[in-house]
């Protein structure tokens, strides 16, 4: 395994807690936001049902569904960033020996 400066490592770190606070906040409002705020959306309708409702139902969960993909998307990115190669670790957790 390839020695990884600390400084990068820390950067790593922070972008990748940064994403997952980011995806609490979002899920956190969309849960909780909505209750809260639940007598002003009693006045608007979304597919025929009162848009209270159908975020409960089922605003949350494609919320959810959609922070899992982003947030999956988005790791990869960051993980690209800083050069951690999913391939390569792989290949190491596997036990095959590489070629230098």
């Amino acid at each position: 395994m390839k020695k990884i400066d600390k400084s990068v490592a820390d950067a790593y770190f922070r972008a990748r807690t940064m994403l997952v606070v980011v995806c609490l906040i979002i899920g956190g409002f969309v849960s909780f936001g909505v209750v809260a705020f639940a007598e002003l959306f009693a006045n608007y309708t979304i597919l025929g049902m009162p848009a209270h409702y159908y975020m409960g139902a089922q605003g949350a969960i494609v919320t959810f569904v959609l922070l899992l993909f982003g947030n999956a998307i988005i790791s990869d990115q960051i993980d690209k960033r800083f050069g951690i190669d999913e391939e390569h670790n792989t290949r190491v957790s596997s036990g095959k020996v590489l070629d230098h």
